[in-house]
């Protein structure tokens, strides 16, 4: 049930300490891109996504949107945002974490990950030993395959509830 576990647990992307990420060592973050960065409805990044991607590449970490979302998704962010991007990510494998942390000279202890999804974001990046940071997703509205990883996602942080390890709305940063 580890693996399950985020290091972080925030609202969202703008209750995040970016600059504390950087005192701990973090040098690049990977975020995923649907019910993340935006909500599934929408096709370009909103004002204030810039302006917290602006910060955060002020702060020089880099960014990489990690998404299991198709190119054509992606690729309209990592334009605007004028960020690297990975499509087709197949989170939570190891395979693209590693490919693309590799690209760039980056260890997974440099790393962190921020995701709505338990099964994907929090799986893949706590499996790598990557930093990982969940948030609430922006909507209830997703795809079909993430409807399904939401009801498996209930059982598991309902176990850490009554665990007493997690419970939503109750944020915490290490």
């Amino acid at each position: 049930m580890n693996n399950f576990i985020p290091d972080i647990y925030a609202k969202n992307i703008f209750n995040i300490d970016y600059k504390k990420l950087k005192k701990d060592g973090i040098k690049c973050i990977l975020f995923d891109l649907d019910n993340t960065i935006t909500p599934l409805t929408e096709n370009e990044p909103s004002k204030d996504v810039k302006e917290l991607f602006a910060y955060i590449d002020d702060l020089n970490i880099k960014i990489i949107i990690l998404s299991n979302s198709k190119k054509k998704r992606v690729a309209p962010f990592k334009e605007i945002l004028n960020v690297d991007s990975a499509y087709m990510s197949m989170k939570p494998l190891k395979r693209k974490f590693k490919k693309v942390l590799g690209m760039f000279n980056l260890d997974f202890s440099e790393a962190a990950l921020i995701g709505d999804q338990v099964l994907t974001d929090v799986l893949g990046a706590n499996r790598c030993g990557i930093t990982s940071i969940l948030v609430d997703p922006l909507t209830d509205e997703d795809k079909f395959l993430t409807k399904i990883n939401r009801k498996f996602e209930r059982i598991i942080l309902n176990k850490l509830k009554k665990k007493g390890i997690y419970e939503k709305g109750k944020y915490y940063h290490n």
